[in-house]
């Protein structure tokens, strides 16, 4: 296998990856929001979510948000940059010998 070519996207290219980028930056952004403001107004119309207690003196208010807040941000943070990587190396920096080599190779 010789050295790879200089691989060029083109204009066109790099501006529907990042439209598409941008897209889902804006959706994940937009449920951070979402998950974010849910507590204020479970706060406002359940009154359990506050007065109840779950593990000793806790509410399931204060548990959420000193532990589910950063296991749901986690989980946001890894799908948003898992999803990313893949649209991005999806979309650029491949060239048509990258899936023709990687057929031929299977093929033996």
């Amino acid at each position: 296998m010789s050295g790879d070519p200089e691989v060029q996207d083109t204009p066109a290219e790099v501006d529907a990856a990042f439209r598409t980028l941008r897209r889902i930056a804006v959706t994940y952004f937009v449920l951070f929001l979402a998950v974010l403001g849910s507590f204020p107004v479970l706060t406002m119309t359940l009154s359990w979510w506050t007065e109840s207690r779950l593990l000793g003196d806790l509410s399931p208010a204060y548990l959420a948000a000193a532990v589910g807040l950063y296991v749901v941000f986690a989980v946001i943070g890894i799908a948003a940059a898992t999803l990313t990587s893949s649209v991005e190396s999806r979309m650029l920096g491949g060239t048509s010998t990258d899936t023709t080599d990687a057929t031929d190779a299977e093929a033996m």
